[in-house]
């Protein structure tokens, strides 16, 4: 069972870890980086104990919103050889 839920809004951003933190009971941090939110992930854990808690976001806000650019085949041209 999860220790809380906790919105991303309330985690801080760690340049060092690369990762969402929010502080744990224990004095470490619960972890959690934008690439395993982009994969649907909810749990961020702590590394120094067995807790965890649920993050709570919206995952369209970590999905690359690029536009899919349709397949074009290549135009051909023609190459004179001497």
């Amino acid at each position: 069972m999860s220790y809380d839920d906790v919105e991303i809004e309330d985690m801080e951003w760690n340049d060092e870890l690369q990762a969402y933190t929010y502080p744990c009971p224990c004095g470490d941090l619960f972890q959690i980086t934008k690439e395993d939110l982009k994969l649907g992930e909810e749990i961020a854990r702590c590394p120094s104990c067995t807790l965890y808690i649920t993050v709570v976001y919206n995952i369209e806000d970590f999905i690359d919103k690029k536009p899919i650019k349709p397949f074009e085949p290549s135009k051909q041209q023609s190459l004179t050889v001497a």
